[in-house]
């Protein structure tokens, strides 16, 4: 296995375009990563990166290397996706990434019952509101609210979440209780939203009387964690706009109430995304059946 250990590890140094991520990425040191690279280089007697003290290029014999170290995998992948089949006993390892209000809530409480039903396959969690390159992150699977960017992505769409406009009690109080998307606007509320570099404008988008309409908000606070956002709602400095599974508890509390309830968010999106390559593979096939019948349970 070393050889093919060598050839993942310059597939991901390639990718990622730095040894020290690459070898994160594997679970390795950079020693350890370096020295795969050494190797096959050695064995095939050409270099397949030019090194200096700050970057990493890959030669011409580097990326004509790399479109065929991509077959060897994929072929690997396919042909261990074979066995599993036959074998009903798929295994290894899944590299799965969510937002963090959708991981936190609805996909990381179920991977233990999906560990147990599977117990050869281990999931490697990620939990991120930033925008994600499954490719260059070497993933699975990622779960995610909105409609993705990619188009050379597979999706599977597992359900509309509805969402809700709400604040907590003292924020109305001091600043009213807006009717609907024009009182948004027109009274200037404090809109709480979640911003990461690449995020596109503010615009909420909800239903009236005339179809969807798209309203222009802004407000004093941002952040790229959307549970920093409800805790801010909480503690009385804005409105939110979330997926109701996200603040189901906080509602039913009373520790925020709806607002703009005239004309509410359109629902939202939820969906899987994944490599076209990786939906051969038994055990992506399998979370995704899995965390789809469990989710659109928890959202009936």
């Amino acid at each position: 296995m070393a050889y093919l250990d060598n050839i993942q590890t310059f597939v991901r140094v390639y990718e990622l375009g730095n040894m020290s991520a690459a070898a994160r990425d594997q679970r390795i040191s950079a020693a350890v990563a370096s020295a795969r690279v050494s190797q096959l280089e050695d064995h095939l007697n050409v270099r397949l990166f030019q090194r200096t003290t700050r970057t990493l290029h890959p030669t011409e014999q580097g990326h004509m290397f790399y479109r065929g170290a991509c077959k060897i995998l994929e072929a690997v992948d396919a042909a261990e996706a074979e066995i599993s089949n036959v074998t009903m006993t798929p295994r290894g390892s899944l590299f799965v990434a969510a937002p963090l209000g959708l991981g936190r809530r609805l996909i990381a409480p179920k991977l233990p019952a999906f560990k147990e039903k599977y117990p050869l396959i281990d999931i490697r969690l990620r939990l991120s509101d930033r925008k994600l390159d499954l490719a260059a992150e070497g993933l699975d699977m990622a779960f995610f609210l909105g409609i993705p960017e990619d188009s050379a992505l597979r999706m599977r769409k597992i359900a509309d979440c509805p969402r809700v406009l709400c604040a907590a009690p003292a924020y109305i109080a001091r600043r009213g209780s807006p009717a609907d998307g024009a009182a948004l606007v027109r009274d200037k509320h404090d809109c709480l939203n979640l911003r990461y570099p690449g995020a596109p404008e503010f615009q909420w988008p909800l239903q009236t009387a005339e179809g969807i309409k798209r309203v222009s908000v802004q407000g004093p606070f941002e952040s790229d964690d959307g549970d920093v956002l409800t805790g801010w709602a909480l503690d009385g400095h804005g409105i939110i706009l979330k997926p109701v599974f996200e603040v189901a508890e906080h509602l039913k509390s009373g520790a925020l109430v709806p607002v703009a309830t005239a004309e509410p968010p359109v629902p939202i999106q939820l969906a899987c995304l994944y490599m076209h390559r990786r939906r051969q593979d038994p055990k992506t096939r399998l979370l995704i059946d899995f965390m789809a019948d469990h989710i659109q349970a928890a959202l009936k």
